[in-house]
């Protein structure tokens, strides 16, 4: 894999006029696979593209003229997930080189979706070759590191400016069967079971999501990836969660936009962005966040 310099073209960091406390985080809806992915890859794009939480940056299309700063992804999650940690990959997914840097993987990072995703269900293996190390390094430094590094200076941008910062962490997810109570829902608000943020803004998000008309969890069965548990630090007055929303909710049965229904959950989100840059933490804002 012939690597080239970094661009700048990995993520963009979108700036209202007048800086509030809230910090969207956009990671997985990027569209754009550089050439050195393309050629790496032993799969056709379009196996590459059911990586994507497609369209969410659409979703977040208010995000800035509700008053928050938006990063977004614009290359595509098969180069590296931003919502993984660097030490999240199985050592059998790499080159012997770089497996004893890797060392209890999880349930995803077994099933190929680590920091580099390396399989897919019905694709089987992505890649031609197993990573590298100088791959993996090129991955990282290009697009997961600066990604991270954006979050990491706009949060402490937003908290020295405000006394406290507001991550929304945004993502799609295939509509969940059913199967057993809380296990139906269109919308996951994922919070580490309140290790990422304070309970406030988790209550305050899933009353936003609940307008919708829609089954809303809370934790069940996504608590939030390594993006709100590495930003969300809630003693130092940084709150985060995530959210997953159904693609069956803005997406028809071939896949394809359903503009009303995203314009409806745009609207939804830029509403959302704007009241949780009303509220702060601490008792005296429970009456405004309950509205």
């Amino acid at each position: 894999m012939a690597l080239s310099s970094p661009p700048d073209s990995a993520i963009a960091v979108h700036r209202p006029e007048t800086i509030g406390p809230v910090v969207v985080s956009v990671p997985h809806a990027g569209r754009i696979y550089p050439p050195e992915i393309l050629r790496a890859a032993r799969v056709d794009r379009s196996a590459l593209e059911r990586l994507e939480d497609r369209w969410c940056d659409r979703i977040a299309a208010r995000t800035v003229a509700s008053g928050a700063t938006m990063v977004e992804a614009l290359w595509a999650r098969a180069v590296a997930d931003c919502n993984r940690g660097e030490g999240q990959m199985a050592p059998g997914e790499v080159a012997p080189a770089l497996r004893p840097q890797f060392s209890a993987p999880g349930r995803k990072e077994r099933a190929g979706l680590g920091v580099v995703p390396t399989r897919l269900a019905q694709s089987g293996v992505l890649w031609s070759r197993p990573i590298d190390r100088a791959s993996f390094e090129w991955r990282l430094d290009s697009f997961h590191r600066p990604y991270h590094r954006a979050l990491t200076d706009t949060l402490d941008a937003a908290r020295q400016r405000f006394g406290h910062a507001v991550l929304i962490d945004l993502h799609s997810m295939p509509t969940i069967p059913a199967l057993q109570p809380g296990h139906g829902a269109q919308i996951v608000v994922g919070d580490r079971f309140g290790a990422s943020c304070g309970d406030w803004l988790a209550e305050l998000v899933v009353g936003w999501a609940e307008r919708l008309g829609v089954e809303v969890t809370r934790n069940l069965p996504y608590a939030g990836g390594h993006i709100v548990r590495t930003h969300g630090e809630p003693a130092r007055g940084i709150h985060a969660v995530q959210i997953e929303i159904d693609r069956s909710l803005y997406l028809d049965g071939d896949n394809a936009l359903d503009a009303a229904r995203l314009e409806r959950l745009a609207d939804w989100f830029g509403a959302l962005v704007v009241a949780a840059s009303g509220v702060a933490p601490g008792a005296e804002n429970w009456p405004l966040a309950a509205e």
